[in-house]
């Protein structure tokens, strides 16, 4: 009988992780045949440059995506007419999960920078996830992780004061990139200071003066798109605690 042949569970998993795809794989603990199923299905996708649509408002769900490298903003249509945006994913996040519900986008997907993204076909994935137990738990998981996202952005929206929502949207950003293996205290902006103003409902000029208190109150130091977090205890505690972020901006 012949023998099988050995399986390179170290280059699935660096192939996996370069495709970025360790946040359905890896932490399910799926290896062995499952995780070679998983990266076979994986399609690649040419390479995006910044504006590129991944998909539009409107088109059926085909497949999920999760960027290799650089980041997206999901964009929907307000009540006036004009582009709201309503989310942003960063490298290692899946992307068209707005569709699941109702199996059409219901936002449209843009790349912020040159990005490169890999494709992963829904009848596929709903196919090997039903024979994989612990990447269908994982589906889960993330599903609900983006639900989450979605309540801290209407509360991030519910805050009156600036200040409030700028500090809860850097340490949002910083939280998510730590999940993601990524650098979380000092990391570039991807989206423009305008893009930020229109996720928080602000104008530009009130997102660059709540910037430039949190720099004043050493929280954060910026320049241009580059971000440090300076004191990261503080600014944990303060965006559990929106009266210290009120008081702070009373200064």
């Amino acid at each position: 009988m012949a023998e099988s042949p050995l399986l390179d569970i170290a280059r699935l998993r660096k192939s996996c992780a370069q495709c970025s795809l360790q946040q359905l794989c890896l932490p399910a603990g799926i290896g062995g045949e499952d995780l070679e199923r998983l990266d076979a299905l994986v399609k690649k996708r040419r390479p995006l440059e910044r504006g590129d649509r991944l998909f539009r408002s409107g088109t059926g769900l085909s497949a999920l995506f999760v960027a290799r490298e650089g980041s997206f903003k999901t964009v929907a249509m307000n009540e006036d007419g004009d582009e709201q945006i309503i989310g942003f994913h960063l490298p290692g996040e899946l992307i068209g999960l707005d569709a699941l519900g109702s199996g059409t986008h219901r936002c449209d997907a843009e790349a912020l920078e040159g990005a490169e993204v890999c494709e992963i076909p829904m009848w596929d994935l709903e196919r090997v996830a039903a024979q994989i137990p612990g990447l269908q738990h994982q589906l889960l998981r993330i599903i609900g992780k983006n639900m989450e996202l979605d309540q801290d952005h209407l509360t991030m929206l519910g805050r009156r004061h600036a200040n409030e929502r700028v500090l809860l949207f850097i340490h949002g950003l910083s939280e998510r990139l730590q999940t993601l293996g990524r650098a979380h205290l000092q990391f570039s902006l991807p989206m423009s200071r305008e893009e930020i103003a229109s996720y928080l409902g602000l104008v530009i000029e009130t997102v660059s003066r709540s910037f430039t208190k949190l720099q004043d109150d050493g929280l954060i130091s910026i320049r241009g798109r580059q971000l440090k977090i300076l004191d990261h205890r503080k600014l944990v505690e303060a965006a559990h605690s929106p009266e210290l972020v009120r008081a702070a901006g009373r200064g």
